[in-house]
């Protein structure tokens, strides 16, 4: 779908509530190619995060902060969606991976994980989104086992997880969200 400011391009990977638009989501999941040098939509009343999933990366302005250079290394960078933000793309196009979710109603947190081998997690949110990066990651259950590539995701309640590398190493982030009390 076309960005709210017409741009460019947006892919949803999840929204909440199901089918909502950019104007009424609770909170939403995306990844954009970013061409261009340019302005960021505004979102009243949202919160942001931002990565880099592929491209040399941005800097990115948010209000009169001083700059934030984000690369496919990089942690996540959160910051408010209603704030005038723009980005500069250091060398050509990135695609980036957004979480934004509705101020004063659901919170978030974006987290990258590099992984050789497994890792045992226990995750207590309303909501967890496992995405895969780079590599192949297989996410366990007790129930079942599902792999995931690049760009790949799995939506869920939280539970334990065990996470597994193909041998190869892989990177993924793990999204969770939660109700505001």
């Amino acid at each position: 779908m076309p960005w709210k400011n017409g741009k460019g391009m947006t892919t949803e990977i999840a929204v909440h509530p199901s089918g909502a638009s950019v104007a009424d989501f609770e909170w939403r999941i995306s990844t954009a190619s970013v061409a261009e040098d340019g302005a960021f939509s505004l979102f009243e009343g949202v919160d942001r995060t931002l990565a880099v999933l592929s491209g040399e990366g941005i800097d990115l302005l948010v209000g009169q902060a001083s700059p934030v250079r984000l690369h496919k290394n990089s942690l996540p960078f959160r910051f408010p969606a209603d704030e005038a933000t723009s980005a500069v793309l250091l060398d050509g196009a990135i695609t980036d991976l957004n979480v934004m979710t509705r101020r004063g109603r659901w919170e978030h947190d974006v987290a990258r994980f590099a992984l050789e081998g497994a890792l045992s997690l226990s995750i207590g949110a309303e909501v967890v989104l496992i995405i895969g990066h780079e590599g192949l990651v297989r996410v366990c259950t007790k129930d079942e086992e599902q792999p995931l590539g690049p760009l790949d995701a799995v939506v869920t309640s939280g539970g334990s997880f065990v996470l597994q590398s193909d041998g190869q190493g892989c990177s993924f982030f793990i999204v969770t969200l939660g109700f505001v009390s």
